[in-house]
């Protein structure tokens, strides 16, 4: 079992912290929001005052964080913790941030000797707190290697997508196409419930055709269709639309970076910022789907 520092504990970053605990590491955790430590130190994880307490004698330091500018100022900043990190250990950031940032945050410690994976997660809340999420990694291979100590009590799948940068940008295509994929599927069922079909036998012909997705399979976006998913919840829990909004910003800005072709993923985003400034900002991503039902 491994000493771990871990700094974040909103939605995704207090579960697993949890997680690490009950599967027997030595977890010290650090957040700026005393509520959070409160909750993780009931489950067995031990409350530090400062992120730079938390990471002592640390042989991995996990972060998950906002975004980009959080990461960079926690680790590099001028109270950063680069030069508070023992050279043995291995840095994993789990937040979801552009790859520059990531590539920028692995270099900065690479020049106090410290070893760095970027490694953002897929499953949403749900996954972090059954321990089922996928982790997306870039960083040398061996760093992948031995970050599985720790992955694996947190999630059931772990990728190593190639460098420093690239677990962000298979990430971003991952989420991308996931927005593609519930817009296509909340405006098709609402087609079909214009016309009179009921949602929940169209859902099973598509689960069975050539439409099938994993939107229909198993996060269904129209109410009481399916049990146990956030739209038969009020859209409570889940993926937020404002994750979802800021993920699809990163994905456009990769996409000018590398002037590639996106049109379906700007419509997407699109989308989802109008439903976010529509006050909806923290329902589950899936109530794009309210989008398109009929107003009365």
């Amino acid at each position: 079992m491994a000493k771990v520092a871990f700094i974040g504990l909103g939605n995704m970053g207090g579960p697993m912290a949890i997680n690490l605990a009950k599967a027997g590491h030595q977890v010290t955790a650090f957040d700026l929001s005393a509520a959070a430590l409160t909750q993780v130190k009931a489950e067995g994880v031990t409350s530090a005052g400062s992120a730079m307490a938390a990471v002592t004698d640390a042989e991995f330091v996990i972060s998950m964080l906002p975004a980009g500018k959080h990461v960079i100022g926690l680790y590099l900043g001028e109270q950063g913790l680069a030069k508070h990190i023992a050279k043995s250990a291995l840095v994993i950031d789990c937040s979801t941030i552009d790859a520059d940032s990531a590539r920028k945050v692995g270099a900065g410690l690479a020049e106090q000797g410290i070893a760095f994976i970027d490694a953002p997660v897929s499953g949403g809340v749900g996954g972090a707190k059954a321990g089922t999420l996928t982790f997306i990694t870039g960083g040398e291979p061996a760093n992948f290697e031995r970050a599985k100590t720790v992955l694996s009590d947190m999630g059931k799948n772990l990728f190593h997508a190639g460098d420093v940068g690239a677990g962000q940008v298979a990430k971003i295509c991952n989420n991308m196409l996931l927005s593609i994929l519930m817009a296509g599927t909340s405006e098709a069922l609402q087609m079909g419930i214009d016309n009179g079909l009921d949602p929940k036998v169209l859902s099973d012909i598509m689960l069975k055709s050539s439409g099938r997705n994993w939107t229909l399979e198993l996060y269904n976006p129209c109410p009481d269709v399916m049990e146990n998913v956030p739209s038969s919840n009020g859209y409570q829990g889940g993926f937020l639309v404002d994750l979802m909004a800021k993920d699809l910003g990163l994905a456009l800005e990769a996409a000018l970076q590398s002037n590639s072709s996106t049109p379906m993923g700007a419509l997407a985003r699109s989308l989802y910022v109008t439903h976010q400034r529509a006050g909806n900002g923290k329902l589950d991503f899936s109530s794009i789907f309210k989008m398109f039902e009929k107003k009365s």
